[in-house]
């Protein structure tokens, strides 16, 4: 079924995207949440082409990836050592600036197909590929750059995929975040990323890339409600479904989306939801 107003990718049809948002929401409320099964479905959700077979595959790819690591090479310098000769040096996983600019940049399936994408989604693919042949890592989400680490606090090692995987100094790192942030660097920054946080970012990148570009207010949608599906979303995810709902036209849905969110701000802040429920009352009126 294809748009022919929409560039690709296009969206699942309606019976499809119920499915998937079910499973998404199961994902998210598990015991220990799948990385890779919550980006595929985030995937399936933006690029209808991605069926069942297609989710499979992605799986496979990283199972066979994780079978070409050597078998536990060591602490975690070795690790990360051999998992950047693997995948940044064999198989040129990498990152460069054009990667911005694409929506593929944020999807599993297309960053493991094209061996490019942001950072946070090259994160992913060495956290999964690292962690299905027994390494000790994690995410580590720097200020404005996400990168890897292996090992526990005292031994902790740092590697940049968007950079081929690069084992970072501890100097880098402070380049890192003060080229991003304008920050310098703090010991609670180097803490592991839990799988929902890296989710949560993920659809935040999509969102903010939809941002950008008004005519794609559809991608940005379904970001905003895959994230209300995540426990203990921020409150104003609801806020900006109710904008994106009128933006599309859906002016009662919309509406009723920014009473909702003025009811759950009134108690901290009574100006800020008046605001608000001014915005509802204005999408109303539009009806007539």
């Amino acid at each position: 079924m294809h748009h022919p107003y929409l560039p690709p990718p296009y969206p699942p049809p309606p019976e499809r995207s119920a499915a998937l948002r079910q499973r998404f929401a199961e994902e998210a409320r598990s015991e220990r949440p799948d990385l890779s099964a919550l980006c595929l479905l985030i995937g399936a959700e933006a690029d209808g082409s991605l069926d069942e077979a297609g989710i499979d595959a992605a799986q496979a790819e990283l199972d066979r990836l994780a079978g070409e690591l050597p078998y536990r090479p060591g602490g975690p310098r070795a690790w990360a050592e051999a998992v950047r000769r693997l995948l940044g040096a064999r198989y040129g996983f990498r990152g460069t600036p054009g990667d911005y600019q694409r929506l593929e940049s944020s999807l599993l399936h297309e960053v493991l197909r094209r061996r490019r994408g942001l950072p946070i989604l090259l994160s992913v693919v060495w956290l999964e590929v690292a962690r299905r042949a027994g390494a000790p890592v994690y995410g580590v989400a720097l200020p404005g750059h996400f990168v890897v680490g292996f090992g526990a606090a005292g031994e902790q090692v740092l590697a940049d995929p968007f950079d081929e995987g690069r084992v970072l100094t501890g100097a880098d790192a402070e380049l890192l975040v003060a080229g991003a942030a304008g920050a310098s660097l703090q010991p609670s920054m180097l803490e592991p990323a839990a799988p929902l946080e890296v989710v949560q970012r993920i659809l935040n990148n999509i969102r903010a890339w939809a941002a950008a570009r008004p005519e794609r207010s559809d991608v940005a949608l379904r970001a905003v409600e895959l994230g209300l599906l995540i426990p203990a979303h921020p409150a104003r995810l609801r806020y900006e479904r109710g904008q994106l709902l009128v933006q599309r036209g859906q002016f009662t849905a919309g509406a009723d989306e920014l009473d909702t969110y003025a009811g759950l701000i009134e108690v901290v802040d009574e100006p800020a939801a008046e605001k608000v429920r001014q915005e509802a009352r204005i999408a109303r009126s539009k009806l007539n």
